[in-house]
């Protein structure tokens, strides 16, 4: 059985950071679940664009909002909470944050828990 707290993860490298934006890889590749679980936390501002093209990925929002854009089509969908939303077909997309937001993501495959972004969004 695998326990972890979110203290568990800080300063290890599933914890992972940039401008606005703060993860906590809780389950990675080492794991051998198959999947990774983030807890992340999104600032008022964060902005990105995403494409998870070696990885399906799933979100699911606790706390605040903002919207996840389609790039391929356009479509724009708000983000609150009890939304979820997932990049089933690869799919491109844009991130904005109006208001503080803690997001709940899965990974498959499983990340390492070390990885970052490309220029094109991908990890």
């Amino acid at each position: 059985m695998i326990v972890k707290t979110l203290e568990n993860v800080l300063g290890t490298k599933g914890e992972a950071h940039g401008d606005k934006w703060h993860s906590m890889r809780l389950l990675h590749a080492e794991d051998g679940m198959g999947v990774t679980l983030t807890d992340s936390i999104l600032e008022p501002g964060f902005e990105m664009t995403l494409w998870q093209k070696n990885h399906l990925e799933a979100c699911y929002c606790l706390e605040g909002g903002g919207t996840v854009e389609e790039l391929d089509t356009g479509k724009v969908h708000q983000i609150r909470p009890g939304t979820l939303y997932a990049m089933n077909n690869h799919d491109r997309h844009r991130i904005r944050i109006t208001e503080r937001t803690r997001i709940v993501c899965t990974f498959v495959p499983a990340l390492t828990g070390d990885e970052v972004h490309d220029e094109d969004g991908s990890l």
